[in-house]
């Protein structure tokens, strides 16, 4: 098992209560991690990704694309129609199954379609203008004194 020390990442950042649970997720070394169905994710843009899964064998009407609590959840639910078939061999997998991926915050999904049995998720991340950077003005000459500010401020009321 190995030891990390996260001491680092704790005095540089503020407020991500969610670290702890993704590290937790990440490092668990005893819970077996799915391979099927197999996907990519790519950067399409400075904040632009595309998720896409292989999904050959299903319609679109058999895939679920949902975002709840912080994740993406793809869910595929074959209809049994293979009654009438008789295999000889059977390779092609179109078992039923469900993807999350989490979600860091301000990630939004912003389109799913299916092309040549690839289900393709546009993902954005749209950062509020009241977290984006913003350059404040430096002053000079006098000193903004405070008792200044708040005798003006009792005075407007």
């Amino acid at each position: 098992m190995r030891h990390l020390d996260f001491a680092p990442l704790y005095r540089a950042t503020v407020g991500f209560d969610r670290v702890a649970d993704l590290m937790d997720r990440v490092l668990a070394a005893d819970a077996p991690q799915p391979t099927y169905p197999p996907y990519n994710i790519e950067k399409t843009a400075d904040d632009g990704y595309r998720i896409s899964i292989a999904v050959a064998g299903f319609r679109p009407d058999e895939l679920s694309v949902e975002v709840k609590e912080g994740a993406l959840i793809v869910t595929a639910r074959k209809a049994d129609d293979d009654s009438a078939r008789n295999y000889l061999h059977r390779g092609i997998a179109s078992r039923a199954f469900e993807r999350r991926f989490a979600l860091a915050d301000h990630v939004k999904v912003t389109g799913a379609a299916t092309a040549d049995g690839m289900l393709h998720i546009d993902l954005v991340r749209e950062i509020p203008e009241a977290l984006k950077p913003r350059q404040i003005a430096i002053q000079t000459g006098a000193p903004i004194e405070a008792a200044k500010i708040v005798s003006d401020a009792k005075t407007a009321h």
